[in-house]
Formats: C-alpha cells, structure tokens, sequence
C-alpha cells in the first residue's frame, strides 16, 4: 500500500484567493505545485500561446535554420529520419509538413523497430546518400548517433539534429581535489538542437521531440511565409500537444500552454488523418483529455511502430485521400487491439518469472522474456513498474542479441545509473524516467547483479507517496467546485489531478459493473448523513478480495441489505462530474482505499 501524505505548503492564502478571485482550497492546491510567488502563479492560470519560449534561445538554432532554408531554396531534397513511437512520428509530420509548406523537397525515413533499431543507423545513412540525397535531419534522435553521423560526415552530407534526449556523457575527475565533472560528448553534427545541451539557453529543457520540431519548423519563417499560416501553426501545435502527452513529459511551464491549446486544435483540426483516428476510436465531437490521448489515441500509434511499421503512422496524417486515411486509421486501431492481448499475456508470464526466481526483492528488477516480442518490453515494464514501484527492465531476444526497455521511480535516474552500466550494454540512451538499451545474452545477469549491487536507493524511496491536497468532507464536492478545479487542467505528468481524502467512509450500497465485471460502483455515507457515488476502475478483483478477507462470502449481500454489520472505508480520490441521460450529479474516482475497523451496532 502507498503511503498517504497531505500537503501542507504554507502562504498567504488570502492575499493569493484576492489577487485572482479563486476560492482559499484552490489556493492552496495551487501553492501544493510548488508554485510561491504571485508572478509564477500568475504565469500558471494564465496560459495564452505567447508565452511560449522563443525558439531563438535553443543552441544552434541560427545555424539549423540556414543550413535548412539553403537547402530549401536550392531545391535540394531533406531526408528527415525520425523514430518509431508517437514523439518521433508527431516529430517526422511536424519537420515535413514545415519544410514541404515552404516549397522544400523533403522525404522521410522512420526506422524499423526490429531491422533497424532505434534511431539512425550507417546503413540508413548509406540508404540516403546511394539516392543522391546529401542533407539529413533528426529528430526525436541523433544526440547519440555518434558513429552515423561521424559516417554520413565521412561522405559530404550535411546533418542536422534535432532532439530531447539526454546528451551522452563520461565522467572525469579534476586533478586538483578530485572533484567529478562531466564532460558532454556531443557527435560531429553540423548543427545540435537539444534544450539539454549544457551550452543551452533555453528557459525550459522538458520539452519532446516534436516541440523541439516545431520550435525548429517556428525559427524557419514557416507561419511567416505561407497563405494558411493561422490554421498550419494550430495544426502542428496540436501534433506537439500529441507527442507531449504520448511521450509522457512533465505538463508544467510552456509544456502546459502547449497541451491546453493544442487539445482544442486536436478536437478541430482539418488533418483528414487524423479526423479519421478520431473516428476510428470514437472520440470525434468529443471534448479531449489528456487521458484520450495517452490511452487511447496514442497507443494506436504506438502499435504501429510496435507491430507494423512506424511509417504506416506517418502515412495516416500526410495521406490527402479520405478513403485511404479511414483503412489506415482502421488498422492502427486493430493493431493496438492485438497488442494489448499480446500484452497482457506476456506481463502475466513476467509475472511468473519475478515469483519464481524471487526478483520481488531486488532493488531493480531485470525479467529477460526470451520470448515476447521486443516492441512491447516498455509497456510491460510500466507496468510492473506500478505494481512494484521499483525500476524495471525487460529485456527480449532478438537476432542481434537483447534488447529491452526500462521504466523507473523518481528516485532513480535510468538513463545516468545506464551511463555506468555501460560496460554491460552494445547500445543506450533515454531519459530520468525512461531508457531502451541492448546487449549481447550472455551479459543478461551480470546486468542485473551490477544494478542491484550498486544503487543507492533506500527503503524509502520504494515507498510510493500518494500527495493529498486536502481531506475534505463528501458534503463539499459540488458541480461548483468541479468546475472550478478545471481551471487547472490540462492535468497529466507534474500537473496531477487534485487529490483528497476522507475516512470513516460508510459503505451502504455497492455493485460491480463493466464489461469485464472490473469495476466497483459504492455509495459512501459520511457521519452526518451525506452522501456521494464512489468508483473505483480496474481493481475490482483486489477489491472483492480484501472484502471478502475481512467479511465473509457474503460481505456484498451484507452490504446491500438492512442488515446491522458496517464496512468503513478511507479513501482518496478526486472528484467529477458524471453526466447520463442529460443528468448531471457529482461522484468520486478512488485512487486510492483502505479497509477500516468494523463496525457492529
């Protein structure tokens, strides 16, 4: 179980409720974000586009964009290599959509996950320069490419990268003390976009791939130059809100401007290929969230890239033909489908293995599924990330060896805790939270033994905390409030929904409900008489369990009858609106419980 923690921040509350005419719980769930000063919740409730950074500030961003606009104006074609998952798909749209608006000659090449890997390779770079073609740009990739583009440079080509990830580094120590520095290894580019850079002079480093895209496509004079330029940038925008929340980054400074808006421009826009995966997923007409994006939209593009081909996505939103964009729309959505069974079978396999060899105890658990298919490694690693609350990796076989994902805890950097396990692995690179590597088979348990014998992490920083913004009484939560929390949305990554709690929670009527009979719906009654809907997703099964454990067979029944016995439950939650048959009425989403005492009149 997580460990229950109310924020208790300190400020002027009343001052803070007067300046922006907000109630004092709002106030205070906006100072829980770690925001103080006026100026900064200021710069947090108000969210036009202008304050976007500018895309000047990003290092070589004045060399990127002559080299580009050269090639442009020369009628030289761009070969654009992005990568296979959603940021680098939104990313390859974003950079041919910019260049192609501008009368640039551009085509595209998104590696395959299994022959090619990920990111650029030689072989791609021959590919290019065989076909006549001497400029490439990355993105989503190329920080770490040092031997391709050292390759492509070798033969003439001019190389642009543009990328998010973490610049590779080694560590060196300083003659005098002894003191540890880092020494950046950039690769031999002509020109590096990255706000991660250490030269970098970017207010925000945070940002994906395709931001990072944009901000380029930005710099080039694109919306400047071009008859739809109104309707071209709120395209691209909504792309980038696209991969921000497909690529999971923290929805904080101009990340969250970017998602406000660009979910809007998602829910209006005139791509035709993305009108049809809205159609395809059901959501058309609908108001998007966050969590339509991260749940449903993105993982049909994910599959792709997963099971198919990544260019198969890039083809749905440049494709011009109606018909065409509805069958792929179509087979996007049948491939995630077919992934999530392949999935869950492969997780439950994982499963097995971490009980069997007793992996629940290590620091960092490495599950090596020789059989499953690479692609899915990161979500199966997320997901018993969330089960364990530790870093995980899962690594698969493949014909060139292993190759595998890592999903992490905030405690633990993957991508530098890699850095020095590199001794073990052919190929790496990622992120605090994320990471993909690969290795030779024989160095799966050395891997593992030299994580677990060398991190720091503590007892502790396994304890996942769940950060309550107030315990609040059942008899608040009205429509008005719900309302009112809306003002902080876009929630995700960094900017949470709020959470409250509440114990001493009487369970007076409970039923399960679902297509899969996964989820609980209860009515809870406070102490004074109050009561409100409570429902709790996808735990059903734990649920019913631990009931059954404390009540009997019969806990249901007992529940739901006149009988004297008493179930008491603690909760956290958040609350929504729940609209049916033009009726609105207020509920809660349980994110978290506990069984409390029973009760007997």
């Amino acid at each position: 179980m997580a460990k229950w923690v109310v924020i208790t921040k300190k400020a002027d509350f009343e001052k803070i409720t007067k300046e922006f005419q907000i109630s004092p719980m709002l106030a205070r769930i906006i100072r829980n974000r770690d925001l103080e000063n006026l100026d900064e919740i200021r710069d947090y409730l108000e969210t036009p586009l202008s304050k976007l950074h500018s895309p000047n500030q990003l290092p070589d961003i004045d060399l990127a964009r002559k080299l580009i606009l050269d090639k442009v104006n020369a009628q030289k074609e761009i070969r654009i290599i992005g990568d296979y998952d959603i940021d680098g798909v939104m990313a390859t749209y974003i950079l041919w959509k910019g260049i192609t608006s501008m009368g640039g000659k551009v085509s595209v090449l998104i590696p395959d996950r299994i022959v090619d890997g990920y990111g650029m390779n030689e072989q791609l770079v021959k590919q290019t320069y065989e076909v006549g073609i001497d400029t490439i740009i990355t993105c989503d990739n190329g920080i770490s490419a040092m031997e391709p583009i050292a390759y492509a440079k070798s033969l003439g080509m001019t190389v642009v990268v543009t990328d998010h990830h973490e610049v590779p580094f080694e560590e060196m120590c300083e003659k005098e003390g002894g003191e540890v520095v880092r020494r950046e290894i950039l690769p031999p580019a002509d020109a590096i976009v990255n706000p991660k850079r250490s030269d970098s002079k970017y207010p925000y480093s945070g940002i994906c791939g395709a931001f990072v895209a944009y901000k380029v496509v930005e710099a080039m004079g694109v919306f400047d130059n071009c008859t739809d330029a109104e309707e071209l940038r709120k395209e691209l925008l909504g792309f980038a809100a696209f991969a921000t929340i497909g690529d999971v980054m923290v929805l904080m400074d101009e990340n969250r401007i970017l998602v406000k808006h660009g979910l809007k421009y998602m829910e209006e826009t005139s791509n035709i290929g993305l009108k049809a995966l809205l159609d395809a997923t059901q959501l058309a007409g609908k108001k998007l969230e966050v969590y339509h994006v991260g749940f449903i939209l993105g993982p049909c593009i994910n599959a792709t890239g997963r099971l198919d081909s990544a260019a198969r996505a890039f083809s749905l939103f440049a494709c011009s033909d109606h018909r065409e964009c509805v069958q792929i729309a179509s087979e996007l959505k049948e491939l995630n489908d077919s992934r999530k069974s392949m999935t869950l079978e492969n997780t439950e396999k994982a499963m097995q293995i971490i009980q069997e060899k007793g992996f629940a105890k290590d620091g960092i658990i490495v599950v090596y599924l020789e059989q499953c298919h690479e692609s899915l490694a990161g979500i199966i690693a997320g997901r018993l990330r969330e089960k364990f609350y530790k870093p995980v990796f899962v690594l698969t076989k493949t014909q060139e060896g292993v190759k595998g994902s890592g999903r992490s805890i905030e405690a633990y950097h993957m991508y530098e805790e890699l850095v020095k396990a590199k001794q073990f692995l052919t190929k790496f690179g990622g992120h605090h939270l994320a990471a993909g590597l690969s290795m030779e088979e024989d160095q799966v348990d050395a891997f593992r033994r030299y994580l677990n014998d060398n991190h720091k992490l503590s007892q502790s920083d396994f304890e996942e905390k769940i950060k309550i913004d107030l315990v609040l009484p059942i008899s608040y939560i009205t429509q008005e409030l719900v309302e009112e929390l809306s003002i902080l949305e876009p929630f995700g990554m960094g900017n949470e929904k709020p959470l409250f709690a509440q114990k001493n929670l009487q369970i007076i009527k409970i039923s399960i409900l679902g297509k899969n009979k996964n989820v609980i719906n209860m009515t809870l009654k406070d102490q004074e008489g109050n009561e409100i809907i409570a429902v709790l997703f996808h735990q059903a099964e734990v649920f019913l369990e631990q009931l059954y454990n404390l009540y009997g067979q019969q806990a249901v029944s007992l529940i739901n009858s006149s009988k004297g016995d008493k179930v008491h439950i603690k909760v956290v939650f958040y609350p929504q609106i729940n609209e049916f048959r033009n009726q609105k009425t207020t509920q809660i989403v349980l994110k978290e419980y506990a069984f409390e005492d029973v009760f007997l009149e």
